[in-house]
């Protein structure tokens, strides 16, 4: 055994030599000594890349997996050595005093590195490396350790501690269930690990955001539960494997759409979610829907703006299921349950540490998706109240007690909230009310059961009317009825070849491009913006048109111009986002000079050539009408008639 150590050692330190990583640990000892300092323990980092090392020599590559502990021995003696041969640090006495720490770069990509949690602990063996996915659901405050004993250490002035933060982490699979879908709960379970970060780590996790750790599992003792954590090796955040792409039958759509701005984001929102509602209903909910999914965004560096979208309707149950269809066309949808909170919390760490413990809600789980509270009624007023100051604000904070944590003072935590809500507020109880009240605003909805500065938080108000001249509630059963009595089977033949899954990578492809805006669409919408606020306005409460609302017009022309495969923002986009907000703050505020019906929209039934030509030509003439309403009560906006 004492040749094949000295063997591989040899070898080690070869490696060392080849990938630089010899160079660099000279100049950490030449930092050392020149510091004067006499440390207890001197620590060195060395990155190990599983397969150079595996190349170089298979034993050693084994070594390095299977038996960290050894590996680590290994690399301290041969560094050890190195220090002594050089005279490279001269206040070290002993090889104990050299703290080697491996950091690999990867595992191999083969099932016996990656842990499963629903499986664990079947099959695996412990004290060796496994690569867990997981997304980040709780994280403690860091705290000082003793380096070498891996205690807690009280002195935060000591100059032998380092840093510790104790992370939370649920495996990724569970995100199938916090979107709301069905799963066969007898043969699946879901439990969350802790992961230990220490030294450079702590601070490198985000609340929400999903990583790959590796690391080595291990089980402690919790009171009188035994709990799985890991201690991390190195981690990095996830991104998705395969490119987004565009499948060929949305590509031919495109193709013989083309001749229109408006027809091809038409078509993708009347056929949507066909296994949940018949094509041709609830056409505007579904485009503000598509709309708020591509407003959401696929990596860290990308800024997300919000698109927060308000539902009010009569029918909870099926505008319900269509909302919680669609949270799995993005990988960040969270299906809020009353029982839970929406935004973090603060407890006490259960690992013995007395730190504090910041636990996501479903608003940072659902971090760069769409965070779905449901309806409004089943949250308290403090709780809407809270949503209200989230919405207008897009953080959250949370206050630490120090002595009730056991710190000298008192900290607050704050997070971003980068995601989009929706919520459902059921009409029933209010529409007989608004045909009652004498005093109500032709055009409005009386929604009396929600807070109105609630309201104005939300980009978009939807109020799903079935009383549509293109719309039957026999539609609706007919289409209940047959998904019952023919389950598995396809409702609408046609429509077979616009899948869910098309939908889903269609969306993906979208969220990642960028789109820019033109001079004339940003000109369009600063005048219906400016028009809009002057005739909107209360003597007394003043203006109708929140401030947010010029934000909430960039953001839906933006995704629309997305969603229809543009990379430049045109006018027609921005007269659909116009349209769509004025039908929104109609509904809140009454019909106003531009006057728009609740369908304008979708005036017509999409079910021919000929239906498109007609709404091709409403669209077109919406648009003058808002270039005239512009120029009368917006004259210094620049706003200009195209040529005939």
């Amino acid at each position: 055994m004492a040749a094949e150590d000295l063997a591989l050692k040899e070898l080690a330190l070869v490696y060392l030599d080849r990938t630089g990583g010899l160079h660099i640990f000279i100049s950490d000892c030449i930092r050392y000594n020149d510091s004067k300092q006499c440390l207890a323990v001197y620590r060195f980092v060395i990155r190990v890349n599983p397969s150079d090392l595996t190349e170089l020599d298979a034993r050693l590559g084994n070594c390095v997996l299977h038996q960290p502990i050894k590996a680590a021995y290994l690399f301290q003696s041969v560094c050890f050595t190195s220090i002594n041969t050089l005279s490279l640090i001269q206040q070290l006495e002993t090889e104990n005093q050299v703290n080697v720490v491996l950091k690999l770069t990867h595992l191999p990509p083969l099932p016996n590195y990656s842990l499963n949690l629903c499986q664990f602990p079947r099959g695996y063996q412990l004290l060796r490396y496994y690569m867990i996915e997981g997304v980040v659901i709780a994280m403690t405050t860091v705290t000082k350790y003793t380096q070498g004993a891996r205690f807690l250490c009280s002195e935060s002035s000591c100059p032998f501690s380092t840093d510790k933060q104790l992370v939370e982490m649920i495996d990724a699979a569970a995100l199938s269930i916090i979107k709301g879908n069905q799963v066969n709960r007898s043969y699946t379970r879901y439990q969350s690990f802790t992961v230990f970060l220490r030294d450079e780590l702590p601070g490198s996790m985000k609340m929400g955001d999903r990583y790959y750790v590796i690391g080595i599992p291990a089980h402690i003792y919790s009171g009188s539960q035994l709990q799985l954590c890991m201690e991390a090796n190195s981690l990095r955040p996830w991104f998705p494997n395969d490119p987004p792409f565009i499948s060929e039958n949305f590509k031919y759509l495109l193709s013989i759409t083309a001749s229109s701005p408006w027809r091809f984001t038409a078509i993708l929102a009347d056929v949507f979610a066909a296994q949940i509602v018949p094509p041709g209903t609830y056409n505007m909910l579904k485009l503000s829907i598509l709309l708020s999914l591509v407003q959401t965004c696929n990596k860290e560096e990308q800024t997300m703006e919000s698109l927060d979208v308000l539902v009010l309707t009569s029918d909870p149950v099926t505008v319900d299921r269509l909302l919680t269809y669609s949270l799995s066309l993005v990988p960040c949808g969270v299906r809020h349950l009353p029982s839970y909170e929406i935004f973090a919390t603060v407890s006490k760490d259960e690992h013995g540490t007395g730190t504090a413990k910041v636990q996501a809600g479903s608003a940072l789980l659902a971090k760069g998706g769409i965070c779905y509270i449901g309806e409004l009624y089943s949250h308290k007023r403090d709780k809407l109240k809270l949503l209200q100051t989230v919405l207008e604000t897009r953080s959250t904070t949370v206050f630490i007690s120090g002595k009730k944590f056991g710190e000298d003072v008192d900290q607050q935590m704050s997070f971003p909230i980068q995601c989009n809500f929706w919520a459902l507020a059921d009409a029933d109880t209010h529409l007989k009310k608004a045909i009652q009240r004498e005093d109500a605003v032709i055009g409005s909805v009386d929604i009396s059961s929600v807070p109105a500065n609630l309201i104005d938080a939300f980009g978009l108000l939807i109020y799903c009317n079935e009383s549509s001249n293109y719309y039957s509630p026999v539609q609706l059963i007919q289409h209940v009825l047959s998904e019952a009595m023919n389950p598995g089977e396809p409702l609408y033949p046609a429509l077979q070849k616009f899948t869910t899954q098309d939908y889903e990578k269609l969306l993906a492809f979208v969220r990642s491009q960028q789109a820019e805006l033109t001079s004339e669409a940003e000109r369009l919408i600063q005048g219906y913006y400016t028009a809009s606020r002057r005739v909107r306005t209360d003597p007394v409460h003043g203006s109708k048109i929140s401030p947010t609302a010029l934000k909430t017009l960039m953001s839906l022309s933006e995704t629309h111009a997305k969603l229809s495969l543009r990379n430049k923002v045109l006018e027609q986009d921005a007269v659909i986002a116009i349209l769509l907000y004025e039908i929104s703050i109609t509904a809140r505020h009454g019909t106003s000079v531009l006057c728009v019906a609740p369908n304008a929209a979708f005036p017509f039934d999409l079910c021919d050539e000929h239906s498109l030509n007609q709404r091709d030509a409403y669209l077109v003439q919406f648009h003058q009408q808002l270039l005239q309403f512009c120029s009368t009560y917006a004259p210094g906006m620049s706003v200009h008639f195209p040529e005939e």
